[in-house]
């Protein structure tokens, strides 16, 4: 849970580098993507037993990978 917490918030605040990136590569922002893929994934994987904190921190994990898709593709649109 941790470990998705901290992915989830380095999502966010790479949001702010971007500009200093090429729009079409992004690389900060794919890193942050391939980070919360790694998270979800772990998440998926986890014993299911956890008072309902794992279900939401994996909703929390797929809306941080949407918002960070959802950047690269705005980005990339300007």
């Amino acid at each position: 849970m941790r470990r998705t917490v901290l992915a989830a918030a380095v999502a966010f605040f790479l949001g702010g580098f971007v500009q200093q990136a090429h729009a079409e590569r992004q690389p900060r922002m794919r890193d942050a993507v391939a980070h919360l893929e790694k998270a979800l994934n772990a998440l998926q994987n986890a014993s299911p037993d956890k008072g309902g904190h794992r279900v939401k921190a994996i909703s929390l994990t797929e809306q941080a990978l949407s918002e960070v898709r959802e950047g690269i593709r705005h980005d990339n649109r300007n």
